[in-house]
């Protein structure tokens, strides 16, 4: 197969071996999949304060985050409160203990990835520029790439009842 067409697979199949090695090392060094600490980040360091928004940002559902949001909790990572506003949400809030892995394991993963780029030859800050550029393009935001957006779907044809 010709690699000039690959690039996607290429960039999952490095994404797919990143997630697991960043699991091993968390798992064997800190106590905690990278799963669960992904969470704990979203919640610290992206501003994902309920539980309803921590799922959308992990692509899994809200029974699945309220089992994790549970096991944190009772890792002493994070705390859950009830929302101001009332109803059935709870917001999600790191508490130091959690604030201090994020932080830890935070840099250490990047410093981790900053070496492999190293021994690559790839240079950091170029990748980290692509790699946002294409973040933004995906999210819509405005920068330098922008996603080309195909023709909406058709719509499918009424089917008329002969009366």
């Amino acid at each position: 197969m010709s690699t000039y067409r690959d690039l996607s697979r290429s960039l999952h199949k490095l994404t797919a071996r990143l997630d697991r090695a960043a699991d091993a090392i968390l798992r064997v060094e800190a106590g905690v999949s990278y799963a669960r600490f992904l969470a704990l980040y979203m919640v610290g360091s992206e501003g994902t304060d309920t539980q309803r928004a921590l799922a959308q940002r992990l692509g899994v559902s809200e029974p699945s985050v309220s089992r994790m949001v549970r096991v944190l909790a009772d890792g002493g990572w994070l705390q859950t409160l009830p929302d101001p506003a009332g109803g059935n949400r709870n917001r999600l809030r790191l508490t130091a203990s959690g604030e201090q892995l994020v932080q830890r394991w935070g840099a250490e993963l990047e410093a981790r990835l900053a070496a492999l780029l190293k021994t690559a030859g790839v240079p950091y800050r170029t990748y980290r520029t692509h790699t946002t550029r294409l973040v933004a393009a995906l999210d819509g935001q405005p920068g330098d790439a922008r996603v080309r957006t195909s023709a909406p779907a058709p719509t499918p044809f009424a089917h008329k009842r002969s009366i």
